[in-house]
């Protein structure tokens, strides 16, 4: 039984991906700023009794990464998994008015959380069956792909999660894989009701992928398909 940690699990993509999961039989870790205001997470935990563990984590806090990672070496002694799928997207920037304030929380959120959590669940994932993690970019951090303006917090934020995902794979590779994906234009809160791609879809493509990856993988940037996004 795989043992995995889901960010940002109370809605989107990590509500799906927590569904998804448990249906596949893994034991989940599900991560959230507000448990007890988490509804859907709750719904979930009732139709898997033991299967799920819903905790609580604010990514951009080190004291909230320390306890989660305390609460989640109390529940099991290694993870097979980690997915840093938390994340944000600051709306209707435009240029001449970006703020420092819109930059550093979603740098906070989008990159540094995802490395420091990574950091300290290393000796967790150490202990799990070819481990992985798979950090949750996007083709808005692709810096080959940018061609015009748009949700630059965002897109900053994530290409700096691109580079942090290949030190990450230096670092902690070949034990652990560590690996970057883009979901797709989803219809979530994020993405807004004109996308093309539902949760369902989007996330089983993407365990689809996470299944896949082998060490050798450590370091890329893919797609729904599994295919390479240049950097």
């Amino acid at each position: 039984m795989q043992r995995i940690l889901v960010t940002g699990a109370n809605r989107g993509l990590g509500l799906e991906f927590t569904r998804q999961l448990l249906v596949g039989g893994a034991r989940v870790y599900a991560a959230c700023r507000h448990p007890g205001k988490a509804l859907g997470l709750t719904e979930l935990a009732a139709g898997y009794p033991g299967h799920l563990h819903v905790l609580p984590l604010e990514l951009d806090k080190e004291r909230s990464i320390a306890e989660l990672v305390r609460e989640l070496g109390a529940l099991t002694p290694a993870l097979d998994g980690l997915i840093n799928n938390a994340g944000m997207l600051v709306s209707g920037e435009r240029f001449g008015e970006l703020s420092a304030k819109a930059l550093a929380e979603s740098f906070g959120s989008n990159t540094i959380g995802p490395v420091l959590l990574t950091q300290a669940l290393t000796p967790l994932l150490a202990e799990g069956k070819q481990s992985k993690v798979m950090n949750l970019s996007s083709r808005l951090g692709s810096i080959a792909g940018t061609g015009s303006f748009g949700t630059p917090s965002y897109a900053v934020s994530k290409a700096a999660l691109n580079m942090a995902t290949r030190q990450l794979a230096a670092a902690l590779g070949p034990q652990i894989t560590v690996f970057c994906v883009s979901p797709g234009w989803v219809r979530t809160d994020m993405g807004g009701a004109g996308a093309p791609l539902t949760a369902q879809q989007s996330v089983a493509k993407l365990l689809a992928v996470f299944a896949r990856v082998q060490p050798d993988d450590a370091g890329r940037f893919l797609d729904l398909d599994g295919a390479d996004i240049p950097w």
